[in-house]
This record gives structure tokens, sequence and C-alpha cells, in this order.
């Protein structure tokens, strides 16, 4: 009888990925009809699969035509097996750049077995130029981006690829002999970069240059392309020491501190319940446990190893959680509430705080700061137990955020409305902007530090955290299985777990669908240590 069962499983786990399979391969979709034409599907059967795949995701249904078409569950598969976040971030400047410099279509791509897959593509400026499709998958031994890649390989691991390479030709220029191929990547490593002569498109040439990261390691590689006779191999002489210095530069930012692509799957899940908006996470030495808040069904949790518990609930919204020496300091209903580990609520510290204040963190020395409104603008100042401010810094927009670096000498602010992110140096008088946030790329949420001197920030309606370097550029993407990450800090014994929160309300139904974490408490292991929170010492 199981085996009965698991048989019939099988069976129509394959014809869903038929199905699926078909309308991949049909760039308009197909009907249920021309679905049941082509895979010789029993009406009912067919509208069975089709029904489990579009409540999936992984297919839709275009209401105007009445055809199927791949769902975007598809690209969020494709995305989180490619894309490499932190690979794409950092070659989006260079791929524009060769973009404008040679008026033609640039690409990365990353190897995956014998083949290169691309990632990104910049279109070129001209109506007759190169085209490959994100996702594309081409042989290592007909593209410049593949050659590229074979150079820059240790020996061992090089010869051992070019020995599994089956050398089809796919165009009468295909190199497929392996002794030309080996001359051919042995030219390619001498002079840095890779020559692509009409060997994968008729009248198409290509140069490129693979990217080495900090480690050594060979992440992928840069190109450009066009038309054969506009890219003549005289002017690829002069194109391909460009794409080497842009494939330089790619990989130095990819740097020591970054997660590798199995680093970035590593994201768990802390066993517990969901909350609606998650927010103000603390890491506390007192317990080993990390303090946490739903703001708006106003409760307190914290979550040790076993897992995580609503450890005391409030009458009002929580609008801040800040470490003390035993348990948290929390803000709710414009008054400060101690809770202890035991969950047990009492008074708080008696620390006024101007009204409407919109960001707490605990500075050097136990110091409580604040951004708060200041006549037309706001403020950024260190308080005193009677709300005196002291120092600090004028801004023409609300700071939804507040983190100290890890010597307690430079404090980040982020400001979400515009998606900039601020830093100023404790005792000067200059604020400067370090980052800024297209809003597509999601609303800022959060800041920590980490030892390194990078700023991380979650992105809300970006399915992902952000890590900022010191001069302000962006070196790694950490994607995400839940649209709106809301804060996030470090925390755990030494310091190298970041703890996400998440939201769910204000998530679409879809969205929910295709992320039913959101809400939960997320954490991630890292290489290098962060800054845990200051604890509160109020004066």
């Amino acid at each position: 009888m199981s085996s009965s069962k698991g048989a019939d499983g099988t069976a129509a786990l394959e014809k869903a990925l038929d199905v699926l399979d078909a309308v991949g391969a049909s760039p308009t979709g197909l009907s249920q009809a021309e679905l049941g034409e082509r895979l010789d599907l029993p009406r009912t059967t067919l509208y069975r699969l089709l029904g489990a795949l579009v409540a999936r995701g992984l297919l839709r249904r275009d209401p105007m035509r009445r055809v199927y078409c791949l769902g975007m569950r598809c690209f969020e598969y494709a995305r989180k097996a490619y894309a490499m976040p932190d690979l794409v971030a950092a070659a989006g400047i260079e791929l524009r750049a060769l973009r404008d410099m040679t008026g033609e279509t640039t690409y990365l791509a990353t190897r995956d077995g014998l083949e290169v897959v691309s990632l990104e593509r910049c279109d070129g400026a001209h109506s007759l130029r190169s085209h490959s499709e994100l996702g594309e998958r081409k042989p290592l031994h007909s593209t410049s981006q593949g050659k590229a890649v074979l150079a820059a390989l240790p020996a061992s691991t090089r010869d051992a690829l070019i020995k599994d390479l089956t050398l089809h030709p796919v165009t009468p220029r295909t190199i497929t002999d392996r002794r030309r191929l080996q001359a051919e990547i042995k030219l390619t490593a001498q002079r840095g970069w890779s020559i692509d002569d009409e060997e994968m498109v008729p009248g198409v040439r290509c140069c490129g240059a693979a990217i080495v990261d900090a480690q050594g390691q060979v992440r992928g590689a840069l190109s450009v392309a066009g038309p054969a006779f506009r890219l003549t191999l005289e002017r690829l002489e002069l194109i391909g020491p460009e794409v080497v210095e842009a494939a330089r530069r790619v990989g130095a930012q990819l740097s020591a501190t970054q997660l590798g692509s199995d680093e970035a799957q590593a994201i768990h899940v802390v066993p517990g319940d969901w909350a609606f908006q998650g927010a103000y996470p603390v890491w506390s030495d007192a317990g080993q446990a990390l303090w946490w808040a739903d703001a708006l069904a106003p409760a307190v949790h914290r979550a040790t190893r076993d897992g995580d518990e609503t450890l005391s609930l409030t009458e009002a919204p929580v609008e801040a959680v800040l470490a003390m020496s035993a348990g948290v300091a929390i803000r709710t209903g414009s008054n400060w509430l101690r809770v202890g580990l035991d969950g047990a609520q009492s008074p708080g510290p008696a620390a006024a705080v101007p009204r409407g204040a919109t960001a707490f963190t605990i500075g050097p020395g136990g110091r409580l700061w604040a951004c708060w409104p200041d006549g037309e603008r706001w403020r950024v100042s260190a308080l005193t137990s009677d709300g005196t401010p002291v120092g600090g810094w004028r801004l023409s927009e609300p700071a939804t955020a507040l983190a100290w670096d890890a010597r307690g000498q430079q404090l980040f602010m982020a400001a979400a409305d515009s998606g900039t992110l601020y830093t100023a140096t404790e005792g000067g008088s200059v604020l400067r902007r370090l980052a800024t946030v297209p809003k597509g790329s999601g609303r800022l949420g959060g800041l920590a530090t980490d030892e390194a001197g990078g700023v991380w920030s979650s992105l809300r309606g970006g399915w992902s955290v952000v890590r900022f370097e010191p001069d302000g550029s962006v070196n790694q993407v950490l994607a995400l299985p839940v649209p709106a990450p809301t804060d996030l800090s470090f925390g755990g014994v030494d310091g190298r777990t970041l703890f996400i929160t998440s939201a769910r309300d204000a998530v679409s139904r879809e969205a929910l669908d295709a992320a039913p974490l959101s809400g939960r408490l997320l954490t991630v292991e890292l290489s290098t240590p962060g800054v845990k929170a200051r604890c509160w010492e109020p004066g």
C-alpha cells in the first residue's frame, strides 16, 4: 500500500514538473487547452495540478489572455539559487560604468558546474545589441566569461573541468579541440582577459575578466558583448584591460567579512510565536538571552537556546527596549518600566524624555541617547535624568534608529523617510551623510554595528539585511525569507549571532503566502563579531 502511494506521488510530481517545464519554455504562456494537448493529460488532472501550482506561486494565470505563466515563486527560487546578492550588489556600479564607456551590453555571471549562469545585465545604448536572459546557462568553453573563470582557477581544478567538458560546436567558430582550448586559457591567464570570437552566437563578440575575492576565490566574471562589426578585435584589445580593472574593483569589495554563498543560506528561525511587529531586539549577557518586543500587540519576548517565550504584556504599545544590568527597561505609554529576568514588571528609571521622541540607544558610559523634535528640526543628543539635552546634532528629519560603533566614538543614525544613513563623531559638530538607500530597495529599519566597522540595517519591504562599509559603500546584502525585517541586534556568547525581528502587519496576503515566517525572530551566524547592546546606567 505504501509503495503504491509513493509511486502515485512520484507520478503526480513528474506531471507537475512537466507542466512547469512546458510553461517555462513558452515566453507568452500557455492556456489549459494547449497544456492538455502538449502533455496529453486528463482535463481533471491538469486542473488540479494547475490549481496547486498557482496556490504555491509557481504559476500565475493571466486573466486577460487566459494563459498560465511562471509565477514569482520561481523567480525567488532562482534568485536564492544563483543571485549571490553580495556579488550582484558589488558589480552593479562597474556594470553600468562599462556600459557607459563602451555603449555595449555588459554582463555578470558565475560558474555552476560546467556552465556559467547570467546573474545581471546592463543593456547597451544601441538598438542592435547583445541580449542574453538572466538565468541563461552557457558552456564554459564557448563564452568569454567561462574562459575567464577557467583561466583564474587553480591549475588542478581547471584541468579537471576541461577534462569533463563536452566541447560541442555551438557555432562554426567554437573551440572543440582540448589542446587549443588549453592554449586559449593560457593566453587568457597571461593577459588577464578573454575573448569569445563569435563562438557562442554568430556575429557577436565578447571579452571578459574573472572576479576574484579577498580570499582568492573565483566568484564570477564580468563581460562586454556586442555585434562583431562594432567590437572588432582591435577594439577588444583596448576594452579588455578596462574589464580587468572593473573586475578587480568588484573583487576588492568582496571582503573577508562577507558571507559566502553557503553561509548566506544559513538563516535560522527561533522556535516560538510570531509577532505583529517585532522590534527593538537587545542582547543581555545576564541570563544569556535576546530581549525583543511586539510593538503592536504589546508584549516583551525573551529568546534563549530553548526558544522564544512571551515574558510580559503591556497595556500601551512598546516604543523602546533597552538593556540593563538585570533585565531590560521598556518604554510604553510615555513611561519606563523595568522587566526582570522572571518577567515581573516594576517602575523603571525616572528618566524624562522630550515628547515625540522617535529613537533611543545607550551610548558610551551607559548614557541614554534619543532623537526628538526641536522646533522645526530634530535633534539627536544624550539626555540627563531630567531630560536635559547634552551635546548632539540637528537633523532636518527624524532619525528612526541609532547605533554606536564598537569604540563609542561614532554614532550612526537611520532616517527611514528619506532612506539616509547619517554619521557623526562624539564631540564633533559635523553631521555627515554616509549613504542613501533607494526607495525600491526597502525602508531603512534598525541599526547594528560590527567590530570591523561595518553598519548593518534591515530593509523593510526589501526582503533583506544590508551591510555598509565605513565609507558608505554596500559590501553585502543578506537575503531573507520575510519581506519586512524590522530591526536587528548582535548577541550570543561571542557576539557573532545576528538577531533579526520581522513584521506581519501590513504584509499583503500574497506575500504572507510566500513568506509564512513573517513576524518570526530570525538568526544568522557571522564570521565577524558584532557590537552588543550597552547597558543603561541611569545617573
